[in-house]
């Protein structure tokens, strides 16, 4: 029994099992089938390694290791090729060859009575725990375990690749043979391997080519494996060290239609689809792979699918279908910049492109070049320097690159929804982009597609590289949310996925930087006046103020904290795995403490900094570490060394971890700035306003309709900021009459404003139990799922029998494809 199978998979932590400081996977090769009709997808993955850090350092015996990772005189025998095959499949890349097998259910569960070559020598072999067979200190006579992160998988067999028979694959082997590694055809295989993961970056499609090549190449004798609940732990036969284990092998698998990576549903077409939900537990079901951080690689995949699908991958190609056979369409993505396992992203579906007449497009992008050339175009020379990341073909390298101020991009979505796709989002997004250029420079990739995911998305957006998910929440009722999310989107091409957490507790530097640059992007996207500015931010923190007060009162203190490792964050186990502290705690998906808090603390370090002197030391600072990981001290250090006279002002990397980072609750130098806010112009015209409607529901409840006649008040027009906010004030009185709430919902057209209005008209119908809103609600609750989950509460805690058969009735139609967490949230609040 593993000590890591006893890891409750309900419990709150997320283990990061990966044993990356002994391996480290630099490559995936993945070749996969969807079938819509048993909700599967199969297929395999190849994985190509180099011998992690740990081991390098250290020898068996725990000293140095002063022996080349590949010396011949290792006296470990290769594994035979095992005698019981689990499963005879060619290794061909035609489909029919290897998709036709049959697994029965029983089989899928079982790696042990009829796989007798996996679970009989495996138990006599004695894997006791994970740990005491990746201790490098004492290894002993124990064989090596290479432990992958893996959860809701049907693994099916595992094998070495013998990647020497490969044509064409004599240039990586003339070095071997000088060096005299080649005498054995293991270290030969280990050693291509090396020579290929190790090529320099312009050779990157040469690279991807016999990555390719590789992964096609026969099996040369399986591995002994078994599934727990969180990871595959794979072994070779006599391999006592992670330099001698097979540095590429290739996993057959299938995917469980209740695995958590992704989610099988309907589009709003009603057509089937699937895709990546951005899972607690990312893509551990979707494929075997090492999900820390630190395992950044690359990728490449060929996905088939029936005709009439279209896959879209965070791959940097635009992908062109192939024809296989009648019927059966292959897509093949790839991409050169390592990132995290994590970042991986797919849709399948029945999309449809979304598409401008040709010279409405080129039109508006020429229409943004005015403000497209970063402030500091002159400051950009920066990027002759080299780049601080693992070697890649990197944009901030490429004179064209830096200059594109538009990157192309595309729109997704189902076929009923491509005409809202036309009315605001395809003119919105060459302005936003071009407003991230201005303020951050170059995009680190090199395109984007934008798809409208379906209703069952839990959240209002969600970036990977090269493609946006967006909730068809942000469609209607005008461009505000649309282009607030799609902003806030964009900046996480560079704050979350080219410039990503080290340690993923520390999720503020992702959804801080993208909540506070949401703002510095879409002021620019609308080309506004400085004041207009000012103003728009000032209400827009006020709104963030109440929601963070909200949150702060009513979740669990050590779910505020923004560093809940404090000094511990970033460090790993010996091994290299590691926790993410609360990662599967489900209410944590709804909380927006590290978005708020995150976004306070930058806003208020602009202040004290100027924005002009903070923006350009953004800028420098991606510039600097573009394609790595960080802790919050890395962006925090430089920017209080970029202006020398925060010395003095008592601004340190210390006094910012003990305010905002460290704690719980309200961070203190927030509790001063509160008041600016309310100050403000567009906030007194919303205080204006709420006043008037008091006065007119003070009125109607004191008298009769006769009289109501002569009271003609005139309403102002209001932004959607400032309708959140005047409803959110409304909230506070305690009765306001059903007249007032008709009045309310026809001079602003409620109904048809964008859904952080809609929200907050749902949440004044709950309160006054106002009927003839329930309609309203039961619509929120169908169409916008990203934002439903705390109506549902609402709904409840009144002890209102029909408000509760509506949340029942609600919850019961939405169930069946409602996002997992949601789910589960929802299911507590209603039983």
């Amino acid at each position: 029994m593993n000590m890591e199978t006893q890891l409750d998979p309900m419990k709150d932590d997320l283990p990061l099992m990966a044993n990356t400081s002994y391996m480290l996977v630099k490559h995936y090769v993945l070749n996969l089938d969807v079938d819509f009709k048993s909700q599967v997808i199969e297929g395999s993955i190849v994985l190509f390694f180099e011998t992690g850090s740990q081991y390098m350092k250290t020898g068996s015996a725990g000293e140095e290791c002063c022996q080349s990772e590949f010396d011949e005189t290792c006296k470990m025998g290769a594994s035979e090729p095992c005698d019981i095959p689990v499963i005879n499949v060619s290794t061909s890349s035609s489909k029919t060859e290897y998709t036709d097998f049959a697994v029965s259910g029983k089989e899928e569960e079982a790696t042990s009575d009829e796989n007798s070559n996996h679970s009989n020598s495996e138990q006599a072999s004695g894997i006791s725990s994970s740990k005491g067979c990746c201790n490098t200190e004492n290894y002993g006579n124990k064989d090596f375990l290479l432990v992958l992160d893996c959860c809701d998988l049907s693994v099916l067999k595992v094998e070495e690749v013998d990647v020497a028979a490969v044509s064409g694959i004599e240039e990586f082997t003339r070095s071997a043979k000088l060096t005299g590694v080649s005498k054995k055809l293991e270290n030969l295989r280990n050693w291509i391997v090396h020579e290929l993961v190790t090529l320099p970056a312009d050779r990157w499609k040469e690279q991807l080519h016999y990555f390719s090549h590789c992964s096609q190449a026969p099996g040369c004798g399986e591995l002994l494996f078994s599934t727990g609940t969180w990871s595959l732990e794979i072994r070779k036969l006599g391999i006592q060290t992670p330099a001698d284990f097979p540095h590429a092998i290739r996993i057959w698998y299938k995917t469980k239609p209740e695995g958590r990576s992704v989610t099988w549903t309907t589009d709003q077409s009603g057509r089937p689809c699937v895709y990546t939900i951005g899972s607690p537990i990312n893509n551990r079901a979707l494929f075997p792979c090492q999900e820390p951080p630190t395992a950044l690689s690359t990728w490449q995949a060929s996905v088939r699918t029936a005709a009439g699908f279209v896959v879209l991958m965070s791959g940097e190609n635009s992908a062109e279908p192939v024809q296989l056979q009648e019927g059966i369409l292959s897509w093949y993505y790839y991409v050169s910049m390592p990132m995290p396992a994590s970042t991986f992203t797919i849709a399948v579906g029945c999309w449809q492109e979304v598409k401008q007449q040709s010279f409405k497009q080129t039109a508006a992008i020429e229409t943004n070049t005015e403000f497209s050339l970063p402030s500091s175009q002159s400051d950009f020379r920066w990027h002759e320097e080299i780049c601080g990341h693992l070697e890649y073909p990197c944009r901030f390298q490429n004179p064209a690159a830096r200059l594109q101020a538009v990157i192309p991009y595309r729109v997704f979505a189902p076929w009923c929804l491509m005409e809202s796709c036309k009315e605001y989002l395809l003119q919105l997004i060459p302005q936003c982009l071009s407003a991230a250029y201005a303020t951050l420079g170059t995009h680190p990739f090199a395109r984007l597609d934008v798809l409208i995911v379906p209703s069952n998305f839990s959240s209002l957006g969600m970036a990977s590289p090269h493609i946006i998910f967006l909730s068809q929440s942000v469609l209607p009722g005008g461009s505000h949310l649309c282009g607030t999310r799609l902003c806030h989107e964009i900046a996480h091409a560079w704050f979350g996925l080219a410039i990503g957490a080290r340690d993923w507790t520390e999720e503020w530097i992702s959804e801080g930087f993208a909540t506070f640059l949401e703002d510095i992007f879409w002021a620019r996207a609308q080309q506004l006046s400085h004041d207009e500015i000012k103003g728009q931010q000032e209400l827009k923190a006020l709104l963030r103020w109440h929601r963070l007060r909200d949150e702060v009162q009513n979740s669990e203190e050590e779910l505020q904290v923004l560093r809940p490792k404090k000094e511990s964050t970033g460090e790993l186990s010996e091994s290299g795995a590691s926790v993410v502290k609360y990662g599967l705690k489900a209410e944590k998906i709804f909380m927006q403490v590290h978005y708020l808090k995150g976004y306070f603390l930058l806003r208020s370090l602009a202040r004290k900094i100027g924005e002009v002197s903070f923006l350009a030391s953004l800028q420098k600072f991606v510039i600097k570490f573009h394609g790595q990981l960080i802790l919050s001290q890395d962006f925090l250090s430089m920017l209080l060394e970029d202006i020398p006279k925060q010395k003095e002002s008592g601004l340190t990397v210390e006094s910012i971890f003990q305010n905002w980072l460290d704690t719980s609750g309200i961070p203190k130098p927030l509790l001063e700035e509160t008041q600016t806010w309310k100050e403000c112009q567009l906030v007194q015209q919303v205080n204006g306003e709420v006043t008037k409607w008091f006065q007119k529901n003070w009125r109607i409840r004191k008298s009769s309709k006769k009289k109501m006649k002569k009271d003609e008040v005139v309403f102002q027009q209001l932004l959607p900021d400032q309708l959140v906010l005047l409803l959110e004030s409304l909230l506070e009185e305690k009765t306001l009459c059903p007249r007032i709430l008709q009045y309310l919902e026809r001079t602003y057209q409620l109904r048809e404003q964008d859904a952080e209005v809609r929200h907050r008209w749902c949440e004044l119908v709950i309160k006054h139990k106002y009927e003839p809103g329930y309609r309203d609600i039961e619509r929120f609750l169908r169409e916008d799922q990203a934002m439903g989950v705390y109506l549902y509460g609402e709904l409840m805690v009144n002890e209102d029998a029909k408000q509760q058969e509506l949340a029942r009735k609600c919850f019961a139609a939405a169930r069946e494809h409602m996002d997992a967490s949601s789910a589960k949230v929802v299911a507590e609040m209603l039983f």
